[in-house]
């Protein structure tokens, strides 16, 4: 929480007559040497001085304005000050108070840095991101013009919650005409709160800490809507330690709560379609800055999928019927990729690729895509063209060592390399109509829990001849001993 320090002038000639310790501490004096001195002298940019004056002169009051300061030792920080005309002994005084927002200023540089970076990694994916990335950065702006020019109210309460004072501001940010007809309403400070007893919490941690910081809280306004607010209240002693009152400043920040939540639905919509074309690991390694992503991977399986006489399907069907129905079919084979723990690689056309145990490792990859090929065949049967004939599919299947990784500058996506993909392409599209083909290792590997039934030597195009053969089943004993 930022400290407060109070700093007083005489007139505007920018002398300082009077500070207390905590300026001293922020600007590296010791309090005595700071009397005497001009607020000029430690203003890293000598025209915020004159703009400050300026300001000042036209309003009458500053709020909230924005400078950069140098300490003793040449470091540098942000404060936001605030200057408001008082009366002390017949003297006129003015009051002006400084919050150290280093941190905040900080933490939006970071916030910007975090976001550019997050913006560049999209920028290349589908136009929605890129879009989603626009109206995020548009609503940075608009929470920065909101945030920088918020309407700070001050007040003073006795010890037990009444109003001593408060300025025109506040009582405009509560919906009040005046600050008299504010004071006379609100009896208690506490019942402005939407949270029974949050003055209260608010008072424990002054009574601890002596100030509180960026407190925020829900309140009720005069015609019974809520807003939320920030403030910042300290507790004034007399000279002996005795607590006399509280005074603080309040400022309206419901429009940055808004568009908090808007970055935040933003950012979730923005990873769910990163989500949505990578896989989640290599995601996160985009997010993290990683440029060229390639993995050697000695164990994954790999089915091919194609809706048989696709080309005759599509000769007869209208184009929007026939993307309808694929992507009804592509969508239950997402859920069954998602079900059996597989990696969705890429649809191309009526063909529909998948993975077991890539991106990441799985103990038995193979049996998982087995199931999901012949879930596939049974959910396939569940869907007619649109003249109510049946579609079947050719599925291939081949397990053994893959690359994956990304490719493209624009638009990229997730692929698999390797001998393992071009044999699992093979059996599919040298396979027949309703079946599954798998190579001599698959069945090796599966045949004691499914069953087979051999199809023979065939000449693979690109390999030469293979023993293959058709999928057909889980084994019965072996499914009720394991379910």
């Amino acid at each position: 929480m930022a400290t407060q320090w109070n700093i007083s002038f005489i007139q505007f000639d920018g002398m300082i007559s009077y500070a207390n310790s905590t300026s001293g501490i922020g600007l590296g004096l010791e309090t005595e040497q700071l009397i005497g001195r001009r607020l000029a002298d430690f203003l890293v940019d000598s025209s915020d001085y004159d703009q400050l004056r300026a300001k000042l002169e036209q309003l009458g009051y500053v709020r909230n304005y924005e400078l950069k300061v140098r300490r003793s030792d040449n470091t540098t920080l942000w404060v936001s000050t605030s200057v408001h005309p008082l009366r002390l002994g017949g003297a006129k005084t003015l009051l002006t108070t400084m919050f150290d927002i280093s941190d905040r200023k900080q933490a939006e540089e970071s916030l910007r840095q975090s976001e550019q970076l997050l913006r560049q990694q999209a920028q290349d994916l589908e136009q929605r991101v890129e879009q989603r990335t626009a109206e995020l950065r548009s609503a940075e702006q608009k929470y920065r013009s909101i945030f920088e020019n918020a309407t700070e109210g001050i007040f003073q309460t006795t010890l037990d919650g009444q109003y001593l004072s408060v300025n025109p501001a506040l009582a405009e940010l509560y919906g009040y005409d005046s600050p008299d007809v504010l004071m006379v309403s609100v009896q208690n400070i506490g019942q402005l709160y939407a949270r029974p007893r949050r003055w209260d919490e608010l008072v424990v941690y002054i009574k601890c800490f002596g100030f509180i910081s960026n407190a925020e809280s829900e309140v009720y306004r005069k015609d019974g809507s809520r807003i939320w607010i920030s403030e910042n209240v300290r507790v004034v002693q007399d000279e002996h330690g005795n607590p006399l009152y509280y005074e603080g400043s309040v400022w309206d920040v419901s429009d940055r709560k808004k568009t908090e939540e808007e970055l935040r639905h933003q950012r979730q919509r923005s990873e769910l379609l990163l989500l949505s074309v990578l896989p989640q690991q290599i995601a996160e390694r985009l997010k993290r800055g990683e440029k060229n992503i390639a993995d050697s991977f000695a164990e994954a399986t790999v089915l091919f999928a194609d809706i048989a006489n696709f080309t005759e399907l599509s000769a007869r069907t209208s184009p929007i019927e026939l993307i309808e129905l694929l992507n009804e079919i592509f969508s239950a084979f997402d859920t069954l990729a998602d079900n059996h723990h597989l990696e969705k690689i890429k649809t191309i056309g009526d063909a529909y690729m998948v993975v077991g145990g890539v991106p990441t490792a799985m103990p038995d990859h193979l049996s998982a895509i087995a199931d999901m090929a012949l879930d596939m065949h049974r959910a396939i049967a569940q869907y007619k063209t649109h003249d109510g004939k049946s579609i079947s599919l050719r599925v291939g299947i081949h397990t053994g060592p893959v690359i994956a990784g990304i490719i493209g500058n624009r638009r990229f996506g997730y692929d698999l390399w390797g001998d393992t993909v071009n044999i699992a392409s093979r059996m599919e599209s040298q396979g027949e109509v309703g079946r599954t083909q798998v190579t001599d290792i698959v069945y090796q590997r599966l045949k004691k829990r499914y069953e087979f039934e051999k199809r023979g030597t065939i000449d693979i195009k690109g390999k030469g001849e293979m023993t293959t053969y058709w999928l057909c089943d889980r084994k019965r004993t072996y499914f009720y001993t394991n379910t």
